[in-house]
Order: C-alpha cells, then structure tokens, then sequence
C-alpha cells in the first residue's frame, strides 16, 4: 500500500512497564493533549465509551496537523484487517470522507429486521468503528465539524437522540457533498450484517464476502456477550465465521487480553482512589455553576472537592425541586436542554426512584404538548 503510518489514539496511560518500542506503533495520541478546553472537565464528563469515541474527530484532525498527513483511515482496535488497504486509498483519492453502514443489503424477517435494520435506527446507520477523511478542503470541513459535535454531544443519550460519535454522522449525506458510501460486502463484517453475507474460507486459502476477499472484520460485541449471541443466531452453521472468532480470542489471548483487561482506566476513578459514578458525571457535564465551582472534578484535595459535593448533596439530600418552568416563548433547543439538565440532577439521586420515572414522564409530555403547540 501507499506510504502510512500506523498511529494510536489513547484515552488512558501506557502501563506501567509497558514499552512502545515492542508495539508496531509509529506515533501515540494521547487524549490528554488535545486541544480541548477545559480537558479535566470534559474528560471526567465523559464515561469511557463516551471518551473513546469523542476523541476520534479530534485524533483526526491531530494527524493532519502534526504529521500533514494526506489521508487518515480510523479502524477501532476491536477491528481485524485481511486485505491490503490499497482499495480504501483510492476510494479517498475521488472522495473527501468514507464510511461503511451497518448494513448495505434490506433484511428478510422480522427478528432480523428488529436486531439490525431498527438497531441502526436507533444507534447509528453507519458504523463510526471505520471512518476515511481526506486532507482536501471538504474532509477538513467534515473533520472539524465532527469534532465539534463531538466535543459538546459524545453522549450515550438515546433519550436526546444521542449515541457516542455514531448517530451525528447520520447527517453527514446531508451536509457534505463529497463523501461516499461504501457498499461493498467485504468491509465492517459484524455480526449486525452477517444475516446478508455469505463468508467463506479458511486462514489457509483467505476468506471472502459474498465472493469478494475479506477487507476487515469487526469483532464488536465480546465484552457483553452479544457477539457469540448473535453468531449462534444468524450463523450458527458457518465455519468461517467461528474459525474468525476463535482467531480472534488467541490473539486477544496471546496479545494478553486477560492481563491487560484488568488495568484500571486512568479517568474511573477520583484522586483518592475511590470510583466515579455515572450519574456523578452526567450531574457535573450538565452544570455549568459545579464545572465553574471544580475546574478539576477529580481532585478530593480542596475540602474534599466535587466528590465531597456530590456525596453530601445528592444521595443523602432530598430533591431540591420537583418542577421545572417553560417558557412558551423559549426556543425548542432551550426546552430541551433545560428538561434534560433537569431529569440529569433528578437522576442522581438513588432515593427518587418511582417518584423520578413519575416526574420524568410527566416532564416528557409537557414538552410534547408545548411543541405541539407551537
């Protein structure tokens, strides 16, 4: 293939005694110096999900700047490559961004069309673990408008219509001119589109899609189980397929998977060691008063900072308000903004339970009978 590097993006540290010399790595990313800012806050705003998937617009636009490059191909790291990239290069040299959907071909039955069809619906109908930009002037254009999505709504929020990086690029068709969708069977195999694939093959004699050599393999799904689950599903008499999965975890296995998994994540946990909460992080990304009152969410040091906050004013403390006005002049984006900072302060209480889902709802339908109104 074309001249590349080989670059990670990293939401953590290295290990301790972890060497980069020992991994294929040109360069490392970290998350931590980006251009972000208020990085503290925003990192500690962020499950891990959530971080991994923010900083892909911005690890995009780090390699077109530091390093000029004239293409950047994002692959997850739960992604396998089977084939050279020399395709891929030159779908980028007539088109300014790529990107492979969920799935290129209509499902045939109901229960397929409720695990595929209606979950790209809701997740996102492209798969954001791949991604092509083009340095020309509209895949900058795409790049950083990405990355300010990003920045402010990488949140898995299907309430908001929100899901990580994937569901904003639902637009992208619709705003960018020169972008391409890949239709080819042989890209983003997963168990989402196998249902409409036929692989073939061995690690011998290569594998190939629908009769076209395999390009890259999406192994999504194993830390909750689904993979197996959705395997056994829609291919349970394919050898193929498993031979990739059973390849896949001796890698992972091999690579020290095990070992690895356990680390802990630098950003789960508070300076002093205890663990952060969901619902602390949701609270704080949706008060602007507590980002201004703890520019650093982890530390414990100032009398005990936000951590000391949370403790002694939601879980213990009753709700401070059970009602929330409306204004009918103000615009949809407020209504929504201010019900959804709103149900997240609700949230945070482990005590409001039924009363929460009571109010919850019944804040949902006074926002759709002011938007019916209007």
């Amino acid at each position: 293939m074309p001249e590349a590097t080989f670059d990670l993006l990293l939401s953590d540290d290295l290990p301790a005694g972890f060497s980069l010399d020992d991994e294929p790595f040109d360069n490392v990313i970290y998350a931590d110096s980006l251009p972000v800012d208020n990085m503290t806050g925003w990192l500690f705003g962020h499950t891990v999900v959530e971080l991994c998937t923010a900083v892909k617009g911005f690890g995009a636009e780090a390699i077109f700047e530091r390093f000029n490059a004239d293409k950047v191909i994002y692959f997850d790291p739960d992604m396998a490559v089977f084939s050279r990239l020399d395709e891929l290069c030159r779908e980028l040299d007539s088109a300014s961004v790529i990107l492979t959907p969920h799935q290129t071909e209509p499902e045939t039955s109901i229960e397929a069309i409720m695990d595929n069809e209606m979950a790209s619906l809701i997740y996102g109908v492209f798969n954001l673990g791949f991604v092509g930009i083009r340095n020309s002037e509209e895949g900058r254009r795409f790049s950083r408008w990405w990355t300010s999505r990003l920045h402010t709504f990488c949140h898995d929020d299907l309430v908001r219509g929100l899901f990580t990086d994937q569901r904003w690029v639902n637009l992208a068709p619709c705003f960018f001119d020169d972008l391409k969708v890949l239709r080819s069977p042989a890209f983003n195999v997963a168990t989402w589109n196998i249902s409409t694939r036929q692989v073939d093959g061995t690690f011998e004699d290569g594998f190939t899609v629908n009769g076209e050599p395999l390009g890259f393999y999406h192994f999504s799904g194993f830390d909750s189980g689904d993979q197996e689950k959705m395997l056994n599903k829609y291919a349970s008499g394919n050898k193929a397929l498993f031979a990739l999965r059973n390849w896949y975890i001796e890698q992972c296995q091999g690579y020290g998977q095990e070992q690895l998994g356990k680390l802990p994540y630098k950003y789960a946990h508070y300076d002093d060691g205890t663990p952060i909460s969901k619902n602390a992080r949701l609270l704080y990304r949706s008060r602007i008063d507590l980002q201004q009152a703890f520019p650093d969410p982890f530390s414990t040091q100032d009398k005990g900072g936000y951590k000391q906050w949370y403790e002694a004013n939601c879980p213990d403390n009753p709700l401070e308000f059970t009602s929330i006005q409306i204004s009918p002049s103000a615009p949809v984006s407020k209504v929504i903004g201010d019900m959804g900072a709103y149900f997240d302060y609700l949230s945070c209480s482990p005590k409001a339970g039924a009363a929460w889902r009571r109010m919850a709802l019944k804040g949902v339908a006074t926002v759709f009978r002011f938007v019916a109104r209007r």
